[in-house]
């Protein structure tokens, strides 16, 4: 990501606790809202006024569990979470909120046996600090007051450090250069990864360790002073990028120790072990060359387990689950004969057990493995995904669900020895909303492709479906490239939704998706034009073929790598399409390997630079640019864009759609100026819902013209 350091790094240290500041009592709430459907379907309304359940932590007692439910406000133009507990031991139990806050409470942990809660909070100035509440939700009070606010935080066993993630300086400003021009906005630029995701990389996060008493967290140092490195990783990295030893002396954490084009090219990061007395840091992956990540030691400290990829540069490698053993020193794949990749896994107390989950065969079940003996069992089979694993003791396991029909709720399983796992249902915060609701139904399909193998789709129905209508129907492109099309929930791309407003949802396991085995997810890596469009367009044919959809109204949609796929398939969907809409993708493929900022993924997906005139990958690639095919543009299209999407940045969108309307080709255009890659604010998350549904309705309903 970054190669010369030409960076000014400064430490920042120490904090001290305050008490909580008093809210307003006329402060604005965000609560659950006061639905009442006047449609009875699933539409835009029923989907904003849903809770979103997120996090489960269970007490160290395994009786309770800590969980938030955040809602949104569209007059706010905001969400907010607050923070609930259930009561574990009371079968049928109902939530009790600890929280009512004006602002989001959230990274929640339990400490001090359970009798009080930490999470984190801002402080009057709106800089996140680590605060604390009894488990009751008294109590409340500011533990940290870290210069310019953290990130998140994560205790040791014995509660008497923490370590809390912050930002430090990292670019130089005009400032720096010339103090005489204070007021100079121009970035003086030397170096690749100036920019990443969303944001201009001015400040990089550090880990800093320090004190805690329970009260105040004191003594903070940063770990990787004057080091130009990230810990964790940026966009997504978190506090599971730590791992405390049991014994507390000892930290684990995730960096990719690289700078500007380095870092730009290469995905192997490593896990660095630092030790709090002597100040010592180790690198305990060396020679591991793709991402390691999220360290977790078993809690007898006998083993560091973590995911590891494989190859450098290749983002969407299998993660393999590697233990190391403290002792020996030994490393070893326990999952080398298993051939999906994993996204979470946690230890259970007796360190017996390692709950895990991973995409496979469409959904995202929870699985355990033996780490004596590599022995997999699969312990979920329902039509859902599975998401944070919380174990409770050593055979039950709280955790959440979703479906494409329902968002997550928390659920519990429980192991029964040699017999099937019991899967029971904890919360059911959206059940007054769905039970006013008639919804849309899901089928799996497994299509034959072109190659004469089978890929699953499934197919989502309008609600109160008649077999003997016409429906229109939206094929549906996943991004990533690599992201599985399992039972996924989305606010933003929501197949119930789509359904719920009269369309077929046509949402294909196209070449390039995990959960069907590492050749199936690796064949679209310099082939995006290739077996994975087949896929698309073997998809849309066979259920075009049903009675019940309209062939002449089929229109297809997809964000990233999605929206690359509805570029290219504009010029190349021979007559199968209605209308297109794109949102944040790539048009112009040369363009993008030179405007986005991660250029090993450039690289292993694109296979080189275009002007690798030799490299007969590369120039397959570019000769197979969307924006080369625009002279086959026919079908009206709709393009979407962040301008703060650096990652594929908003001129491929315009350039897509000036090259329509020079065409003549029907379009329109929405920009978001102060979104990024997604459509995250609350009201731009609804005018793009109208904006979607305005456009396929013109084109694929023509009744409503």
């Amino acid at each position: 990501m970054n190669k010369t350091f030409s960076a000014i790094i400064m430490s920042a240290s120490a904090t001290l606790a305050a008490a909580a500041p008093a809210v307003a009592a006329d402060a604005p709430l965000i609560d659950r809202p006061d639905f009442h459907s006047t449609t009875g379907i699933f539409d835009i309304d029923a989907l904003e006024a849903l809770g979103r359940v997120s996090a489960p932590c269970v007490s160290p007692d395994g009786k309770t569990v800590l969980f938030g439910i955040a809602y949104e406000s569209l007059e706010q133009n905001a969400s907010n979470n607050d923070l609930y507990i259930l009561d574990l031991t009371a079968p049928g139990a109902r939530p009790e909120r600890l929280t009512a806050t004006p602002k989001s409470e959230s990274g929640a942990v339990w400490f001090d046996g359970g009798r009080r809660i930490a999470f984190l909070y801002p402080d009057a100035d709106g800089a996140m600090q680590m605060w604390a509440m009894n488990a009751d939700g008294k109590g409340r009070m500011q533990l940290s007051a870290h210069p310019g606010g953290i990130s998140g935080f994560l205790l040791s066993p014995d509660e008497k450090h923490v370590v809390v993630i912050g930002n430090v300086k990292y670019a130089r400003s005009a400032g720096d250069i010339y103090p005489d021009l204070p007021k100079a906005t121009g970035r003086v630029i030397d170096d690749l990864m100036y920019k990443h995701w969303d944001e201009w990389v001015t400040e990089i996060p550090h880990p800093f360790v320090g004190d805690f008493d329970g009260n105040a967290v004191t003594n903070l140092k940063d770990i990787m002073a004057d080091e130009p490195f990230e810990a964790p990783m940026k966009p997504f990295g978190g506090v599971e990028s730590f791992a405390w030893h049991p014994n507390s002396e000892m930290l684990v954490y995730v960096s990719r120790k690289k700078t500007g084009m380095d870092y730009a090219l290469s995905t192997n990061s490593d896990l660095y072990l630092y030790h709090l007395v002597s100040g010592e840091t180790r690198n305990l992956t060396e020679g591991m060359m793709g991402y390691d990540t999220m360290p977790a030691f078993s809690p007898d400290g006998h083993y560091l387990a973590w995911l590891s990829m494989e190859r450098d540069g290749y983002e969407s490698d299998r993660n393999r689950l590697f233990l190391l053993d403290c002792y020996t020193a030994e490393r070893k794949d326990i999952t080398a004969d298993w051939d999906y990749t994993i996204d979470e896994f946690a230890w259970t107390p007796d360190a017996k057990r390692i709950y895990f989950i991973a995409p496979k065969g469409g959904v995202i079940p929870v699985f355990s493995i033996d780490p004596a003996t590599s022995e997999i069992k699969q312990l979920t089979d329902a039509v859902a995904d599975f998401t944070s694993l919380a174990p409770v003791g050593n055979d039950r396991l709280v955790t959440m669900n979703h479906s494409m029909l329902r968002p997550n709720e928390l659920q519990l399983i429980t192991l029964k020895g040699k017999k099937a796992p019991v899967l029971s249902q904890l919360t059911d915060v959206n059940g007054p909303i769905f039970s006013q609701l008639a919804m849309p139904t899901v089928e799996k399909r497994m299509v034959p492709t072109t190659d004469g193998k089978e890929m699953l789709v499934w197919v989502v129905k309008p609600q109160n479906f008649d077999a003997t209508a016409k429906y229109p129907a939206i094929l549906y492109c996943q991004g990533g490239p690599q992201s599985p099309v399992s039972q996924f929930w989305s606010y933003r791309w929501n197949l119930a939704l789509m359904g719920a407003n009269g369309y077929i949802v046509i949402a294909p396991n196209r070449r390039g998706l995990p959960g069907f085995g590492t050749e199936w997810n690796e064949q679209i890596s310099k082939d995006y034009p290739g077996q994975n469009m087949k896929d698309y367009l073997a998809a849309v044919d066979h259920v075009k073929a049903e009675p019940y959809v309209d062939e002449t109204r089929i229109g297809a949609t997809g964000a990233s790598y999605g929206g690359f796929s509805i570029y290219w398939l504009a010029g190349n969907h021979e007559g199968r399409f209605a209308a297109l809409l794109a949102h944040a993708g790539i048009f112009n493929m040369e363009a993008q390997y030179l405007e986005t900022e991660e250029m090993w993924f450039a690289n292993w997906d694109m296979g080189g630079a275009y002007w690798e005139k030799d490299n007969a990958v590369a120039q397959r690639t570019f000769a197979n640019s969307p924006h080369r095919f625009v002279d086959r543009w026919t079908t009206p299209i709709m393009i979407s864009h962040g301008e703060l999407d650096y990652r594929i940045l908003a001129s491929q969108g315009m350039a897509a759609f000036n090259a329509a309307k020079l065409r003549g080709i029907p379009a329109e255009m929405v920009v978001y100026p102060d979104e990024n890659h997604w459509i995250l604010k609350p009201q731009n998350a609804v005018l793009w819902q109208r904006l979607f549904f305005r456009w396929f309705d013109k084109w694929l309903k023509p009744e409503k013209k």
